[in-house]
C-alpha cells in the first residue's frame, strides 16, 4: 500500500453534515494503511448551514495538504450545489459522488439569489468529468432513523473508489465511534457501499 500513488480527495458538504468526521476517517484508515496523509478543513459559518470543505491527499509521500484547481482525484460532496461550487477542482478523469439532497443557502433563503437546478449542477460537473454519481444519502439515513448517519453513507460510497480493504474501512470506524453509535454507522457504511457497488454495475 506505501507504494500506492497519490490520491487527492475533496470532501465538501454544509455544517452539520459530519465533513469533517468523514474526512478524519478516511486520513485515518489512509495512515493506518501504511500511506502519508496531509488534511486541512475550511469551515465558513459552519454552524448556520455555510460550506464544509476539507482536503484530504495521501500517497507514499505527501508534502502539502491543498489540492490546485484542476487536480482532485475524487469529489465527495454532501449536497449537490456544494458539489457545483468545487466542480472546477476536479482532473477530467475524475470520479464526484453526490448526495442529491438540496440545503439552500441562507442567500436563496431570503431571494438575493436562485438555486441552480439538478440538470444546471450535471452540466457544471459534466464540464470535467463524465464520472457522476448522484446517490440517496439523506433519504438513506433518514430511513436508518438518525440522519446523522449521513456521512457514513456517504464514506461507505467513496470506499468503493478507494484501494482500502473493507475491514481497514470498519476498523477505523470502530476506533472512531463510541460504541452506542457503532452499529448504525456500520450499517449506513455498508448501505453506502452497496448503493455504490450497484450504481457502477447498472452503468458497467
Amino acid at each position: 500500500m506505501s507504494d500506492m500513488k497519490k490520491m487527492d480527495i475533496l470532501v465538501t458538504g454544509v455544517g452539520g453534515q459530519g465533513v469533517v468526521l468523514a474526512s478524519d476517517v478516511i486520513a485515518e484508515t489512509a495512515l493506518a494503511c501504511g500511506l502519508d496523509v496531509k488534511k486541512t478543513d475550511t469551515m465558513g459559518m459552519a454552524q448556520r448551514g455555510g460550506s464544509v470543505i476539507s482536503h484530504v491527499r495521501l500517497g507514499r509521500e505527501v508534502f502539502s495538504p491543498l489540492i490546485r484547481e484542476g487536480e482532485v482525484d475524487l469529489l465527495l460532496a454532501f449536497e449537490k450545489l456544494e458539489a457545483m461550487r468545487f466542480s472546477h477542482y476536479l482532473n477530467t478523469n475524475a470520479v464526484a459522488i453526490v448526495n442529491d439532497y438540496v440545503q439552500p443557502p441562507l442567500s436563496v433563503g431570503l431571494g438575493k439569489e436562485r438555486y441552480p437546478s439538478h440538470d444546471e449542477i450535471v452540466v457544471s460537473l459534466k464540464r470535467r468529468t463524465e464520472r457522476i454519481f448522484f446517490v440517496p444519502g439523506h433519504a438513506t439515513a433518514r430511513e436508518l432513523g438518525n440522519i446523522r448517519t449521513l456521512n457514513f453513507f456517504m464514506l461507505g460510497c467513496f470506499s468503493v473508489f478507494s484501494p482500502f480493504d473493507e475491514s481497514a474501512w470498519q476498523e477505523s470506524i470502530i476506533r472512531r465511534l463510541p460504541e452506542k453509535i457503532r452499529e448504525i454507522n456500520l450499517k449506513a457504511f455498508e448501505l453506502g457501499r452497496k448503493e455504490m457497488e450497484g450504481v457502477c454495475l447498472r452503468k458497467g
